[in-house]
């Protein structure tokens, strides 16, 4: 679901001999075990052996490749997981089903390092904070060439007024797509009226002549290559895009848009409750959300890290989104079964030759 930019050979060069003294001869006798559940490519490994090397407690990682796919494998048993790190309606789902135990981010030493604004965004989906600790964050939003579009972008019309046939590339997302015609439309992305989710089918049904493809990460790639005009992307793919071809622009439309959040949580089966506690403490540190935040470039909420990016970056709405170009946007909450379900019906109808 995110990717970091960090070619996996840097692993490799990971040896003792460029460790600290306190490192390769001296780590800690290993005293406990904790089973952490994440996104591939979600965090740097070297924080996972610092972790270790600075508490004696060892972490088995274990990877999804999406929210639906960790849900999975997670309700399955297989596995004891102690931490997990999803995505913000997938939480709520867990949260609503029993499955994630409750925290008290005040025990967090490091709690402060979160802003304010990223507490306030999990309350739609973990009312109370009581459950969760954001890790990443970011907006979906139109990335284009400015060597193809000509006119500024500010609004999602850019994909629907049959301008650009052919050289659009929407998102093969059932919720991302949907989201896109519904804040055009100027509803809610968490709608639960059916007469608004069937107006949105009606729209991307007339787009769908002018789509060149559903891609997922692919879609940034098609921007970069100059295979399409525009994209509708996650802003750390977009951020990353711009560092392959400056002639890219990423824009959160004006109508608003997703503000998506991805949250660490301890489920209800931990076997050590106190170590997982260190775990999401850790990861709140400066030191450690930095080192996170260079390996996957997605936005961070550790506003230490923020304060020490340079103007220029702090001034990316692709990497630091601002207040203002937010201020419509939504974070995606779990709608009723009866409207998911004619969702996913409309959309396989929609993705249908």
């Amino acid at each position: 679901m995110k990717k970091r930019w960090i070619s996996l050979a840097l692993a490799a060069v990971m040896v003792c001999a460029v460790l600290p003294l306190s490192g390769c001869g001296n780590k800690k006798e290993i005293t406990g075990t904790l089973t952490v559940f994440n996104y591939g490519e979600y965090i740097d490994p070297d924080v996972l052996d610092q972790f270790t090397e600075e508490t004696g407690i060892e972490v088995k990682y274990e990877e999804a490749l999406t929210p639906e796919e960790m849900y999975t494998k997670y309700k399955t048993g297989a596995i004891q997981y102690d931490l997990l790190c999803s995505t913000d309606y997938m939480i709520q789902k867990l949260i609503d089903e029993g499955e994630l135990q409750e925290i008290d981010i005040n025990e967090l030493e490091n709690k402060d390092n979160i802003g304010e604004k990223y507490w306030t965004f999990s309350q739609a989906f973990d009312p109370g904070n009581k459950y969760t600790v954001p890790y990443f964050w970011g907006t979906l939003g139109i990335l284009y060439d400015t060597t193809k579009v000509s006119e500024p972008v500010d609004s999602w019309d850019v994909l629907f007024n049959h301008e650009y046939a052919g050289d659009i590339v929407m998102q093969n997302s059932m919720r991302d797509t949907y989201m896109v015609a519904l804040k055009y439309l100027g509803y809610s992305l968490n709608t639960n009226n059916e007469n608004e989710i069937r107006q949105a089918q009606e729209l991307l049904l007339e787009q769908k002549p002018d789509v060149q493809a559903y891609l997922v990460d692919e879609a940034r790639d098609e921007v970069v290559a100059g295979n399409a005009a525009m994209a509708v992307v996650y802003s750390g793919e977009a951020y990353l895009g711009n560092q392959y071809n400056d002639n890219l622009a990423y824009v959160i439309p004006k109508e608003g848009s997703n503000v998506w959040l991805d949250s660490w949580c301890v489920t209800k089966g931990c076997n050590d409750t106190e170590a997982a506690m260190k775990f999401l403490d850790f990861l709140c540190r400066e030191d450690i959300a930095q080192k996170n935040f260079e390996y996957i470039y997605y936005s961070t909420p550790n506003d230490a890290v923020i304060e020490s990016l340079s103007d220029e970056d702090r001034a990316n709405e692709a990497l630091v989104p601002s207040d203002d170009a937010t201020k419509n946007c939504e974070v995606c909450v779990q709608t009723n079964p009866e409207i998911t379900d004619l969702m996913n019906t409309l959309w396989k109808e929609l993705k249908a030759d």
